[in-house]
């Protein structure tokens, strides 16, 4: 009967490491790590960026664990979700050790990591929204996704670009990131029959644009920057009004990776044909 129990131990364990210790629960992070990090391996690819892109995927798998691990803690609740959520996270924060030592020795400097030092305070707030289970509100959620951005500057300053150029990136992908949030959630909204306003998010989309319009009339982007703005822009129009078709939140989902990767591939192709 002990090793009955056992095994119902294991299996229940299993059960929870898959679906909610050790992967997020939002389907969203993936994009918000994948389009940083594609963005800055197209522009500036190098060993380093390799190992700092593989060193931001753990720090982005590490927060699920550690969060139900010092949830529990804080509650003074033990259970086997908490051993395994303890465990995943050392796993993670071991990668995450050994990649960003990695990145550290192939660029032999660790000015790299300015941009993420500078993302900290964002970081700081996410968390702080976390631990009061506040982390799907509006606000850590953008927090959290511009903080990610700033993986395509560490990428770019490890592959020779300087950090003017490089905070010029991640602030492309804050100004592709923030509408975008808004977009989706106001999105599912209208999908779960609610009539919530529009014009904010419209209106952060016509902010970005002209703010890569303004940016590229003082060459500071090419002009070819402001086109994905545009599609994004036209894509919040029409999906938020009465003509568009209704889909389901994974569709939405989907479609914003799709977007966001044909931004990070139009923002490379305008860095790579710019002299």
């Amino acid at each position: 009967m002990a090793r009955t129990r056992g095994a119902d131990l294991l299996s229940s364990a299993g059960r929870v490491r898959v679906r909610s210790v050790a992967l997020p629960i939002e389907h969203g992070v993936w994009g918000f790590w994948l389009e940083p990090a594609l963005l800055g391996l197209l522009v500036a690819a190098s060993g380093a960026g390799v190992a700092l892109v593989v060193a931001a995927l753990a720090v982005v798998l590490l927060q699920t664990p550690l969060s139900l691990a010092l949830g529990d803690l804080r509650r003074g609740r033990r259970s086997p979700r908490t051993a395994l959520a303890w465990r995943w996270a050392a796993t993670y924060g071991g990668v995450v050790a050994v990649a960003l030592a990695a990145a550290l020795v192939a660029a032999g400097t660790a000015s790299i990591l300015v941009p993420a030092l500078l993302a900290t305070p964002l970081v700081a707030l996410q968390l702080a929204y976390e631990a009061r289970n506040r982390g799907r509100a509006f606000l850590p959620e953008a927090a959290g996704a511009v903080a990610l951005g700033s993986l395509a500057a560490c990428v770019a300053l490890a592959g020779s670009w300087g950090l003017p150029a490089a905070l010029v990136l991640w602030a492309l992908l804050a100004a592709r990131a923030v509408p975008s949030i808004l977009y989706v959630r106001t999105r599912l909204r209208l999908e779960r029959g609610q009539a919530p306003p529009s014009w904010p998010t419209w209106s952060a989309h016509g902010v970005a644009v002209v703010l890569v319009a303004a940016a590229a009339a003082g060459g500071v982007v090419p002009w070819l920057a402001t086109l994905p703005y545009l599609v994004l822009g036209l894509r919040a129009v029409l999906g938020l009004s009465r003509r568009r078709v209704s889909v389901s939140a994974r569709v939405v989902g989907f479609r914003e990776i799709g977007f966001g990767l044909v931004t990070v591939v139009l923002l490379a192709l305008a860095f790579a044909t710019t002299p």
